[in-house]
């Protein structure tokens, strides 16, 4: 597949319209058959879904000044389903619709290892994150990490040469923390800087978990390099598990409270690393198989928005939803209503602000 520059300009705006995020777009791709269609549809899908207001969508003179900005800055998008797009993030079930890629376009789809850590290192453990990252870049590893302070820094640092991707919580003009917009610069040299989030965004603490979703989608697996309990690198080996990647720790001293959520990690089963082999030795298996993605949400009609559900049908599916997350095939077993009409109302409801998808497939009520 290829994007015609008409079509990329209809995915910049239906994943920039408010509630569409990149499970809720391909919904919509799916459902209404095209990007343009969905744009159409979706004013009228949230009404159904009782929206207290009109939903907001994206102008198409802001999608338009969005593309200008990011050819200025050399950022490319690539869609998911192109060949340019990361064939590994291509797999998880919440893949961004859209990917922008400052740098070496190519690197992105190279076999990948994460790696994650403190922002409050100690000495010791910079020490063996840039042994590690240098050793896992000599045998053939593209070095993946969330350039923040610390762990994530040092393993950019010490794989620039032999390439590094740097996944950004904001926009490509949004670099955070500010300090690293030097080894941004950098690493584009042979690796790459990617983001889904619009240029001039600027990341917020809640944008952090969203990015380390990115991280460990991009790689065969997760090493984690001191992390507290309860800190966001731990979040990202959850979602490494999540994503059926591999998870990898670094062991510490039980007296350090940065290494409580890597020994954590090591009772819970992740594999120990000490040196570079102990990675190698798990992913030889599977570097070089091309994933395949993940399934797409059930298929309506092309080209036609979702069936309205009759209000009786409505009424059984979201009586059966609350803030407790259930799934789909749950509400289509204890509703009785057809996939088409459970996947319709679940569509609504999300458009409306009224519904949460999670990992998994899951979904709740706000």
């Amino acid at each position: 597949m290829k994007l015609s520059p008409a079509q990329c300009l209809d995915w910049l705006r239906l994943i920039r319209c408010e509630n569409v995020g990149p499970r809720t777009f391909r919904t919509l791709l799916n459902h209404c058959g095209s990007a343009g269609a969905a744009l159409k549809a979706l004013p009228d899908l949230a009404r159904r879904g009782g929206a207290g207001r009109p939903v907001r969508t994206c102008p198409r003179e802001d999608a338009e000044r969005e593309l200008a900005a990011a050819a200025r800055m050399g950022v490319a998008f690539v869609a998911l389903g192109e060949d340019g797009y990361p064939a590994q993030l291509a797999t998880i079930d919440d893949a961004p619709p859209l990917l922008a890629v400052r740098g070496q376009a190519a690197v992105p789809n190279q076999p990948m290892i994460a790696m994650v850590g403190s922002r409050n290192a100690s000495a010791a453990g910079v020490k063996f994150t840039e042994q590690l990252a240098r050793d896992l870049g000599a045998a053939g590893l593209v070095v993946v990490s969330g350039l923040a302070r610390g762990i994530d820094a040092a393993a950019h640092r010490a794989s620039i040469t032999t390439g590094t991707v740097a996944v950004l919580a904001g926009g490509h003009d949004g670099i955070y923390p500010p300090e690293h917009v030097p080894l941004v610069e950098a690493l584009i040299a042979n690796g790459a800087a990617v983001s889904e989030m619009p240029l001039g965004y600027e990341p917020r603490g809640r944008d952090f978990p969203r990015r380390n979703r990115l991280i460990s989608g991009l790689a065969l697996g997760v090493i984690v390099i001191e992390a507290a309990q309860k800190s966001g690198s731990l979040i990202t080996g959850r979602m490494a598990l999540e994503q059926n990647r591999e998870v990898f720790a670094v062991p510490g001293s039980p007296l350090d409270p940065r290494a409580a959520g890597t020994n954590a990690l090591l009772k819970q089963g992740a594999v120990m690393v000490t040196e570079a082999e102990d990675v190698l030795a798990m992913l030889r298996p599977i570097i070089g198989h091309r994933p395949e993605p993940t399934n797409p949400e059930p298929r309506l009609e092309d080209g036609m928005p979702p069936p309205e559900p009759s209000p009786d049908s409505r009424a059984r599916i979201v009586a059966l939803l609350g803030p407790t997350p259930v799934s789909a095939d749950d509400l289509i077993r204890l509703s009785g209503a057809s996939t088409t009409m459970v996947h319709a109302t679940l569509l609504e409801l999300e458009l409306a602000g009224r519904l949460k998808r999670q990992q998994g497939g899951r979904v709740a009520l706000i």
